[in-house]
């Protein structure tokens, strides 16, 4: 008998751009394919990076995001499978502007990417969402639709003003469309331990949010950066990178807390108006 899958939805959220969290959510996919996850990566960017970095040319599509969530297609059929970083994935363009346009009309428009991937949540261990880098409709869509957030955040000042504005619209749509929506954690990016501003504010985020900041950061890596424009993960493009150590660390870190069933959203909620 086949085991229970794990059917976790985890959006990866800031309004803050070029924070890595594109780079994050497709080596996040490869790295939980790596440790025998089933992954499935939607992208909600009509910038199309995520689709790009799978490997999978946006300029050529027969069906994407837009299709599934203005309902012309089902997501069964939207799926590329087995992309090759071993994921499956949910690809966009920039046809996916339209979606925003067009949804603004139809009932129920929050509820439209929940409705698809309850169709296939349990096909899945593990849905992450990347979403664009502002609160549009397609961000609300996959606050909706989660589980959980995971927030990629730059170790830099500015960053926490990015992260407060976050946390604030994720309970205006607690309060009204997702009640269980909580935080799942924190993934520092572009670390560099030598920058004592990058020190400066890992201590103030585990001061405000104890549980919360994954122990894996994500360095500023060579690497990491190039693998993007070969159209595959660090995984594949330079396995002994240390960035592809530090993502495979980090899809550990998350699996186990999300197995071991740990509660620890009650420290973002009590902490959210300390930033």
């Amino acid at each position: 008998m086949a085991s229970k899958r794990l059917s976790k939805v985890l959006a990866l959220a800031n309004q803050k751009g070029g924070v890595g969290k594109t780079t994050s959510c497709v080596n996040l996919a490869a790295s939980l394919h790596a440790i025998k996850q089933k992954v499935l990566l939607i992208d909600l960017d009509p910038q199309g990076n995520a689709t790009m970095g799978s490997g999978v040319d946006k300029s050529n599509l027969n069906l994407n995001t837009n299709d599934v969530l203005l309902g012309t297609a089902k997501i069964q059929d939207a799926i590329i499978k087995n992309t090759p970083g071993g994921y499956d994935l949910l690809p966009s363009n920039s046809d996916l502007t339209a979606a925003e346009i067009s949804l603004v009309n139809q009932t129920n428009r929050e509820r439209k990417l929940k409705d698809a991937i309850n169709q296939i949540k349990q096909e899945y261990d593990f849905i992450l969402m990347d979403c664009p880098p502002s609160l549009n409709m397609l961000t609300l869509n996959a606050l909706v639709a989660a589980d959980s957030l995971l927030i990629p955040m730059q170790c830099e000042y500015y960053a926490l003003e990015g992260l407060s504005a976050l946390l604030n619209t994720m309970e205006q749509v607690k309060q009204t469309l997702n009640p269980g929506l909580h935080v799942e954690g924190i993934i520092q990016t572009m670390y560099d331990p030598r920058n004592r501003l990058a020190l400066d504010v890992v201590k103030q985020l585990k001061s405000y949010f104890p549980n919360k900041v994954y122990k894996n950061a994500i360095p500023r890596n060579v690497r990491l950066a190039e693998a993007p424009s070969h159209g595959v993960p660090v995984l594949l493009y330079d396995k002994s990178s240390r960035g592809s150590t530090a993502y495979l660390g980090l899809a550990s870190e998350i699996l186990k807390q999300i197995k071991s069933g740990q509660d620890v959203t009650s420290a973002v909620e009590s902490e959210i108006d300390l930033i």
